[in-house]
């Protein structure tokens, strides 16, 4: 039926850290079921979702049929669109019996990003707690949104059953409760869905690092202290190496073999399918056959060759020459999950100050390594970490401190149980996301952004946040006031949109381009990481792929003005030479 999921429960899940594999692990399977004769929904709970792409369809909020695979049916749930149904859900019973005002004051505060988050995983829960969505189908398979999300999602019937239970004031910033009260009983059969293993397999998905090993093994272990016990374990993209005499190819290797000898033993439990690395992109749906078939991985052509002109691309060195310039303002790199942005910011916060220069290195991903990335800290460096738990209380503390302050008992009590909404955590990382930005004016601060979805979740987050303040009486802090502003001054702000040399990467960097766009934000550069394309390699499947490259960095050199290529390398950065064929 499917190889990589070889005793299928009707609910199956895919997650893992961001750029892992797990649209193209779940689309084959989805596939491959299909194929066998099953029903399938294929579903994507991912804010900045590709299924389109990989698929080669486009889909909607409705199930639609994916051409050429009978059987299968797939949907995005888009979390603006859930978010609109949402508030119209909440507003509409008491349209024209409240006055105007109070309908607008709700329909305000149902406009921020915890209501978007929440209003999707409400679509998601009606796909996975109503039995008669679902009968029509004999799997759905649900394509995640990277982990630090996933887990928020699995978390929530719980946080907001137990909240729903215990506030009695009957409003949150979400609006009525009343309107979240009629879905307890959809909340719990949803968590009843994923806790039972008869009917659910939770699938992990995982590349053969250390990272992505260890990011799996902290989701395991949430897992399980979820109540979710049936995982399976797939561990994508294992590379040997074909000709022993090409370096690169034996470190490559040699690096995944020992970070799969030291696979920490929750996860080496587990049950598991390996997946080699293969020499072409993992879209379309003979690509989707040749990973997901039950015989077993079948290899398609590789690419042809395309000439790539090395001199349509700008220096390394040129790019942090340029990021230094001024000696203060803030860096962010952008992008998919999984693109590297964590390591391509630790390193040029470490080349920024080996410049002498006073650098701040942060991350606001809540599954990031930040510090591991860095290696040897010169000096002038400082790293830190948004950490969500203590933001969140030290936010706690502020509100009650200022807002909190004047109130009586009962106000205060309600004000408590208002702050104990699970939203209340996502607005206290952003407020630290903006005071991080605001330590720009005096040094430059490099930003590890979480993936795309959440990203776009806190720059969409300013002026809902702005209300949000002033619906719970607090004291706007000046950071917050001044966040839009300083992301939209391209003297003060650097965005750089990171990609790999890859077509759903760069698609999805090239939509986040648009959307930051319409907010008045422009991209400082593009950066290609982890290409081959510069770099001599004599082993077959790496040459493949470096031949496969070239659609994708033609395509980009062809819109953007700025571009760095960041090559692969185990050890130190190769040198991108000026022009000229590739060894």
């Amino acid at each position: 039926m499917s190889r990589l999921v070889p005793h299928p429960t009707p609910i199956l899940f895919f997650t893992g850290k961001g750029g892992v594999g797990k649209t193209s692990t779940a689309c084959a399977t989805a596939t491959a079921l299909a194929d066998a004769g099953r029903r399938v929904l294929l579903v994507s709970t991912d804010p900045a979702s590709n299924l389109d792409e990989v698929l080669g369809v486009a889909l909607s909020g409705a199930p639609l049929p994916v051409p050429g695979v009978p059987g299968l049916s797939a949907l995005n749930i888009d979390p603006e669109a859930a978010a609109a149904a949402y508030r119209e859900r909440m507003v509409a019973p008491v349209r024209g019996l409240l006055p105007e005002a109070v309908v607008a004051s709700m329909e305000e505060q149902l406009s921020g990003a915890c209501t978007t988050e929440i209003a999707a995983f409400d679509a998601f829960s009606s796909l996975l707690g109503d039995p008669a969505r679902n009968a029509a189908f004999d799997h759905l398979v649900f394509d995640t949104a990277p982990t630090g999300h996933t887990l928020r999602l699995l978390e929530l019937p719980s946080a907001w059953s137990s909240f729903i239970e215990s506030n009695v004031g009957g409003t949150s910033c979400l609006g009525p409760l009343s309107g979240l009260a009629a879905q307890k009983t959809l909340y719990e059969a949803s968590r009843a869905a994923l806790q039972d293993g008869g009917r659910t397999t939770l699938v992990l998905v995982a590349r053969p690092d250390r990272p992505s090993l260890q990011e799996a093994e902290r989701t395991r272990v949430e897992l399980a202290q979820l109540g979710i016990q049936n995982v399976h374990l797939i561990l994508n993209g294992l590379f040997r190496a074909a000709d022993p005499a090409d370096p690169l190819a034996r470190a490559l290797e040699a690096r995944g073999r020992e970070a799969a000898d030291d696979m920490p033993q929750g996860l080496r439990s587990l049950p598991r399918t390996e997946v080699p690395l293969l020499p072409y992109g993992l879209v379309g749906l003979a690509a989707l056959r040749s990973l997901g078939g039950a015989d077993g991985v079948t290899r398609l052509a590789s690419p042809a060759d395309l000439e790539v002109d090395l001199s349509r691309f700008e220096p390394w060195d040129a790019l942090v020459d340029d990021l230094a310039a001024g000696g203060r303002g803030v860096v962010m790199t952008l992008g998919k999950g999984g693109v590297g942005k964590t390591t391509l910011a630790a390193r040029i916060a470490r080349e920024l100050a080996l410049r002498g220069l006073p650098v701040t290195l942060t991350t606001t991903d809540p599954a990031a390594h930040v510090a591991a990335a860095v290696g040897e800290r010169p000096t002038g460096l400082h790293v830190t970490r948004i950490d969500p738990q203590q933001v969140l209380e030290d936010y706690r503390a502020q509100v009650l401190a200022t807002a909190g302050r004047e109130l009586d008992a009962e106000g205060r009590a309600l004000l408590e149980e208002d702050l104990r909404s699970p939203c209340t955590e996502e607005i206290a990382v952003f407020r630290a996301f903006a005071e991080t930005v605001a330590q720009g004016q005096d040094r430059i601060v490099v930003i590890d952004t979480a993936p795309t979805g959440h990203t776009l979740l806190l720059l969409d987050a300013a002026e809902a946040y702005h209300r949000e303040v002033l619906r719970t009486a607090s004291d706007l802090p000046e950071a917050v006031r001044g966040l839009l502003p300083r992301l939209r001054e391209p003297g003060f702000t650097r965005m750089l949109l990171v990609t790999l040399p890859e077509a759903t990467p760069l698609h999805e960097a090239m939509a986040l381009e648009q959307d930051l766009a319409r907010a008045g934000i422009h991209p400082f550069a593009w950066v290609v990481n982890q290409c081959l394309t510069p770099v001599p390699v004599t082993d077959p499947l790496l040459q493949a792929r470096r031949r496969l490259e070239g659609r994708y960095l033609n395509e980009l050199a062809d819109h953007a003005a700025r571009v760095t290529l960041n090559p692969l390398s185990i050890a130190m950065p190769v040198p991108i030479p000026a022009s000229g064929a590739l060894p």
